[in-house]
Formats: C-alpha cells, structure tokens, sequence
C-alpha cells in the first residue's frame, strides 16, 4: 500500500466469517465505529487540485512553449518574406523605373509614328487627288479629241464611245467626288444618242449633183434658147393654130363623132374643103412671120442690166465660179465648217437668181435644192458634251 493511504481497522464481519472458517461459533460483536479526521480529506483534496493544476500547469506551459515556438517560426517566415518583399519592392521599383523610361521612349516613338502617319496619309491623299486629277485630265482630252473626230467625219460614234469609255473608268476608279461627272456623261450620252442629225454624205452628192448641172442652166441674155416663157408662147399659136384649122363640128365638141354628116351636095363638100385649106395655109404663114419677128426682135423688161450686159466669156467665167463655190461648199461639208457652206450655198442661191433665168425648170430645180440645202444645214448641227465639259472643269477646279 501506499504510505499516504489511512489506517482502516478490520471489518467485524470479515472476523466473523474468518471464525465460522476456523470452526469456531461465531461471535458477533457489536460494530466499532471510528470518526474519520476531516484533515485527511481536505489534504487529499487538495493534493488533487494541486496534482490538477500541476499537470494543467504543464499543459499551459507545454502550449505556450508551442506557442512561443510558433510565434518563432512565424516571425522567422515574416523576416524572411519582409526580405524577400523589400527584395520585390526593390526589383518592382527597377522594373518601374525601366517601364517608365520605355514608356516614355514608347511615346516618342507614337508621337513620331503618329507624324509620321500623318505625313503618309497626306501623301496618300494627294497621291489619290493626283490620281483623280490624271482621271478627269485624261477623260476630258479624250473627249475633246472625240468631239474633233466627230466634226471631221459627221458621225457621233466616236463621242459616244468616248463618253462611254469615261463612265466606264470614273466607275472603276470609285472616287464620290467624280459622281456629278458621272451622272453628266450619262445624260449626254442619252442626248446625244436621240439627237436627230443630218446625213452629210447625201448632202456632199446633192452637192455634186448641181455642180454637174452649173452648165444647163441659161442666163438671161442668151438668145435661141428655149425658156419656159418661150415655150409657153409657142404652145399657145399652135393651140390657136389648129383650133382655126378644126372645123365647127370639133370646135362645138359633137359628142358623137360616129355620127353620119348630113347629106350635102358634092360642089358644096369639096369647095368648103379647099376654103379650109386655103385659110389654114395662110394661118400657117401668118404664124411662121410673127415668130420669126418675136425671134428677131425681143422686148423685155430689165431689172438687173449686169444680168443683161454679160459677155458670154463672162457667163463661163460665172458658171466656173458657182462650180468652185459648189466645190467649197462640198469640202466645208466634209470638214464640218457649217458657217462656211451656208455663205457659199447663199452666195450661189443670189447668183443663181440674178444671172440665170429663174423661169427655166433647171434653175427653178437648183433654187429648190440650194433652199433645201440651207434648210438641213440649219438643223445639222452636231451635239456637244457641254455638260460633261462644265462637270470636268467644276471637277478639277474643285481639288
């Protein structure tokens, strides 16, 4: 047992029952009872509380250990950290700084490529204006070039396919500011396609045809011609003529010339027959002195004595004239000059008036064609790409 375990007596029973064992009658003796010391307890008691607070002591002490072991280590690892932050706070510090020196280099470098940027798209704007202005030089030398063409030759082909060319180019190029020039071409190209124009090759032969014709036509003063006025006189003596010579029966129209005469006598018939021949032979006399005295002697009134007083080398001279005004009148319509073949044809048409008799039907044939001639002259002009000309202009004048 333990040394501070306390003295307990023996049990009466456990004798008792050691007696009953032994043989012996068992005697029962009265239980002793012994008071228990109240020190014992309270120093047991506090044993154990201090046994407790011994081992809660250690407990506590072991912890802090622990703890202080922790808070060792801990601080060892925030030492170590706090190095190694000040070591990044360093090296972040230098990174910073050598950003900044780049960034600064970065931004001299934006600002010389933005300059430079500037510079390129300037350039690229008048490389592109240039390129426009070539476009809209190069579209109206072609249609100038286009328009002599069509004054040379009379035909608006080579306009049209001109301006049809240009369009095709403007599209090509896609410039908005060429737009007006476009929608300009295309307008002149409806116009000029429904424009109704003169067919200069036909009036270059009708040309020709009069030319042919300058030696028929008779002047004024030509004698043993036969005009139309002369004609005309002897067509109506012998008109009157052969109505002397027809007997009444014809001259009243008898509707029925089948019908039988009435019966005369045969003295009578054939004495009548040889009256009417007899008055008919005198007619005809008559008729051959009277013409043959208008021919010798012709009264006329004057009104242009040049017309009159022209020697018959004159006349020729006159006829080669209209022929070499013809023939320029026939190059001018050739070369497009309008102006000039108006001046000749009416310079013709007067000469043709005051020099030549206008009753005979050649030089009446003439006038009708020379007015003819002016009046397709008038209408003959060819259209011009006025607007697509003023849209080039406005255009490059624009840039």
């Amino acid at each position: 047992m333990s040394p501070d375990t306390p003295d307990i007596p023996p049990s009466p029973v456990k004798e008792a029952s050691a007696a009953a064992v032994g043989g012996a009658a068992p005697v029962v003796a009265p239980p002793v009872v012994k008071a228990r010391h109240p020190v014992s307890w309270m120093s047991m008691l506090a044993l154990v509380v201090a046994a407790f607070s011994l081992v809660l002591a250690g407990l506590i002490w072991q912890k802090l250990g622990f703890t202080q072991q922790e808070l060792a280590r801990r601080s060892q690892d925030s030492t170590v950290q706090a190095v190694e932050v000040r070591t990044v706070a360093k090296q972040a510090e230098a990174l910073t700084q050598e950003l900044q020196a780049r960034l600064a280099v970065a931004e001299i470098k934006l600002s010389e490529v933005t300059l430079q940027r500037s510079q390129l798209e300037e350039l690229m704007l008048a490389l592109s204006r240039s390129r426009d202005d070539n476009l809209v030089q190069d579209i109206e030398s072609a249609l100038r070039l286009a328009l002599q063409q069509t004054q040379l030759t009379g035909s608006v082909q080579p306009l049209v396919s001109a301006l049809q060319a240009a369009d095709q180019r403007i599209a090509r190029a896609a410039q908005p500011r060429l737009n007006p020039v476009q929608r300009a071409i295309q307008r002149d190209i409806e116009r000029i396609q429904g424009a109704a124009l003169t067919d200069v090759p036909t009036l270059v032969l009708r040309v020709d045809e009069l030319a042919r014709q300058v030696d028929d036509w008779p002047v004024q003063n030509d004698v043993g011609v036969k005009t139309a006025s002369t004609i005309s006189r002897r067509a109506d003596v012998a008109a009157s003529g052969k109505a002397a010579v027809q007997p009444p029966a014809a001259k009243a129209g008898a509707p029925d010339l089948a019908e039988p005469a009435p019966s005369l006598p045969a003295q009578e018939t054939g004495w009548s027959r040889v009256s009417m021949a007899w008055s008919s032979f005198w007619q005809r006399v008559w008729t051959d002195v009277t013409r043959s005295g208008r021919e010798l002697v012709r009264v006329s009134r004057i009104d242009r004595p040049e017309a009159a007083l022209l020697a018959p080398e004159q006349a020729f001279f006159l006829r080669e004239n209209i022929k070499l005004r013809l023939l320029n009148a026939r190059l001018g319509l050739l070369s497009r000059q309008l102006n000039a073949v108006e001046a000749d044809l009416k310079s013709t048409e007067l000469a043709l008036g005051r020099y030549f008799d206008t009753t005979a039907p050649q030089v009446m044939a003439a006038q009708k064609t020379l007015g003819q001639l002016r009046t397709e002259l008038s209408t003959a002009d060819l259209p011009r790409p006025d607007e697509s000309l003023a849209a080039l202009a406005a255009a490059a004048g624009g840039r």
